[in-house]
């Protein structure tokens, strides 16, 4: 591949546009608020916030990697959080001493992971075997996943942790949040998972041609499970820092974070049709969306003028995406070799 054609792909790929806008948003809010964006409290403040829905794009990601997606995330996430906070209020107490209370946060985490698979398994049963189209399938869970959670509260938020619950939404280790620790360690994870395993490999094909997927005798079925109870699994961990943070949990909380990680994981440069994407691309898509989101915050932009502007930038990503993506696969196919 000549120079020219390498310089033109490197532009043309969404990572590196999305580096450009991440630099020039956290320039253009600086130019604005210097004084308050800059300051080592909003930075750290940022550095707690953006991991919670950062990790449900990682988990729409995957999804999104197959030509579907994961509406359910944020059920997933609030049922997960419920179960480990109604075991934690029935077997612990605020007063009860961290070495006490630890084990039982750990049956708690497991709870929650446990859930979180299980409701994954079941949106991978409505798509694999009964043939639902995810869109409406994780809708239509995510939907019954929230009833449960209100069912089980009766719709009003449940507290009462004992003080270890907060270490791992607020603790931080050596100066690191660890909310921002969970979200590198799983977004390496997925990142070996799609670029260094058979399943990655098959998850890629699958996106990018279901057909030549199925002539490649993949198991389409076992291989759909996979991606679906590893999100929910994701969206799980996600409602646990949810709950940390807060110091309770409640069946609608995150509402927004849906459209959140939709528009992160499609500014990633994730293909929504299946067969592209990047972790780096969602790691520079989340710092974007924080460095915006922290600084419409401080120039008192009304929350409905921030969906506003966030569903206009879905729809734009989007258009731009489509063509950079055809104009990258006509690079390689121009490309002499």
């Amino acid at each position: 591949m000549s120079k020219q054609a390498s310089r033109s792909t490197l532009t043309a790929a969404p990572e590196f546009r999305l580096m450009v806008i991440a630099v020039f948003v956290f320039g253009l809010m600086a130019v604005l608020s210097p004084d308050r964006f800059l300051s080592s409290q909003n930075l750290t403040s940022m550095a707690f916030q953006f991991p919670e829905f950062a990790i449900l794009a990682l988990a729409m990601t995957l999804a999104m990697m197959t030509g579907g997606i994961d509406l359910s995330v944020v059920g997933i996430a609030n049922l997960s959080a419920v179960v480990a906070a109604l075991i934690l209020t029935q077997f612990t107490s605020p007063e009860m001493a961290a070495g006490q209370s630890a084990l039982w946060l750990a049956l708690a985490i497991t709870a929650a992971l446990s859930i979180g698979a299980i409701a994954g398994l079941a949106n991978g049963c409505l798509v694999a075997f009964f043939g639902l189209p995810p869109i409406l399938a994780t809708l239509g869970s995510g939907l019954v996943f929230t009833g449960f959670a209100i069912a089980m509260t009766g719709g009003s938020a449940v507290m009462g942790f004992p003080g270890t619950v907060a270490l791992i939404g607020n603790a931080q280790v050596m100066g690191i949040p660890v909310p921002l620790i969970l979200f590198a360690l799983l977004a390496v994870v997925l990142h070996f998972i799609l670029t260094r395993t058979a399943f990655g490999l098959k998850v890629t094909m699958y996106g990018a041609n279901p057909l030549a997927a199925l002539y490649a005798a993949i198991d389409i079925n076992r291989m759909l499970l996979k991606v679906y109870v590893i999100a929910g699994m994701f969206a799980s961990v996600a409602g646990l820092i949810i709950m940390s943070r807060a110091n309770s949990a409640k069946a609608d909380y995150g509402s927004s974070y849906l459209l959140l990680a939709v528009l992160i994981a499609v500014l990633g440069g994730v293909n929504p049709y299946g067969g592209y994407g990047r972790v780096i691309g969602v790691v520079l898509a989340v710092l974007s969306m924080q460095f915006l989101s922290s600084g419409l915050n401080m120039l008192q932009v009304s929350n409905f003028a921030r969906e506003l502007i966030w569903g206009a930038l879905l729809i734009l990503v989007m258009v731009i995406n489509t063509n950079a993506l055809a104009t990258l696969r006509n690079s390689f196919a121009k490309a002499p070799k």
